[in-house]
């Protein structure tokens, strides 16, 4: 009885959720059915590894709605749409069909885009605490963009530490080498001082006396790292900015922020019922 009442109230959920957000359940659900589709054919290839890629994404692209209904929040369709299709081209685009060796690009985009978003939860978080009557608190808009910024780096720099354990760990390359043609280093002073010395010009690296071949010197993962924070930065810089903007003007003027702020469920009835309160007036 009791898995029949819950069976209903999720159908019931699922329709609530097409009829009220129809472009986010459309997208959802063509790119859960591509998904499908590449696990069948990865499957009968034997390409397990893309398997678990694939079943890891349908996981991930539950993660918007599973937000929704057990946290209370309402997700702008815009940032629900955006987060699906970084999850999409991540994972299926980025890992599966290979555009991170394909584009170079494809990884930078990724980050920045990553960097914007996590801004957007950090801000999120704050600001409904700082409505929140029960909870004392009381951040000036500067701060919120502040602690904004400050969550989408941790958040960056995790990641990072993520793909270097990894690397250690598993053998992965998830820190994507970087072929350059000029290095400093201490090490290679003969004098054995804090002086780095510069070697220009590389144009080969040989590994136990053979030659790889690769045009100059193999830097493996601090160029990769430092670029993916520059553009977190880069994108959680912009976002705190918008952030700080949609506080600043909150109430007066519309501002891009509202598309990517989430907001609880009991504010938007609230803000329902003063829409209707001012009609009937």
């Amino acid at each position: 009885m009791k898995k029949r009442q819950n069976k209903k109230r999720f159908i019931r959920t699922l329709v609530d959720e097409m009829r009220d957000h129809k472009l986010t359940f459309a997208v959802y659900i063509v790119l859960r059915l591509i998904v499908i589709a590449l696990i069948v054919i990865s499957s009968v290839r034997g390409y397990y590894e893309n398997v678990f890629t694939g079943l890891l994404t349908l996981v991930l692209l539950l993660l918007p709605a599973f937000i929704e209904k057990n946290f209370r929040v309402n997700l702008p369709s815009l940032l629900e749409i955006i987060a699906l299709l970084f999850v999409f081209a991540a994972e299926v685009l980025g890992e599966i069909q290979g555009y991170y060796l394909r584009y170079p690009f494809w990884d930078t985009m990724l980050h920045t885009v990553n960097g914007f978003l996590f801004a957007a939860v950090g801000f999120a978080l704050v600001d409904i605490l700082n409505r929140n009557e029960d909870i004392k608190l009381s951040l000036t808009p500067a701060y919120m963009a502040l602690v904004a910024f400050c969550f989408s780096m941790t958040v960056g720099v995790l990641w990072e530490f993520f793909e270097y354990g990894a690397d250690c760990l598993l053998r992965t390359d998830m820190q994507k080498d970087y072929i350059i043609d000029t290095i400093s280093s201490v090490k290679l002073n003969p004098e054995n001082v804090n002086k780095a010395v510069v070697i220009e010009g590389i144009t080969d690296v040989s590994v136990n006396g053979q030659s790889l071949g690769v045009g100059g010197y193999i830097d493996i993962g601090l160029h990769d790292t430092m670029k993916d924070l520059l553009v977190n930065f880069i994108g959680a810089a912009v976002f705190s900015f918008i952030g700080y903007i949609y506080v600043k003007s909150r109430g007066k003027k519309k501002s891009i922020a509202a598309l990517f702020i989430p907001t609880l469920k009991d504010e938007g009835v609230a803000s329902d019922a003063t829409k209707t309160d001012k009609k009937e007036e």
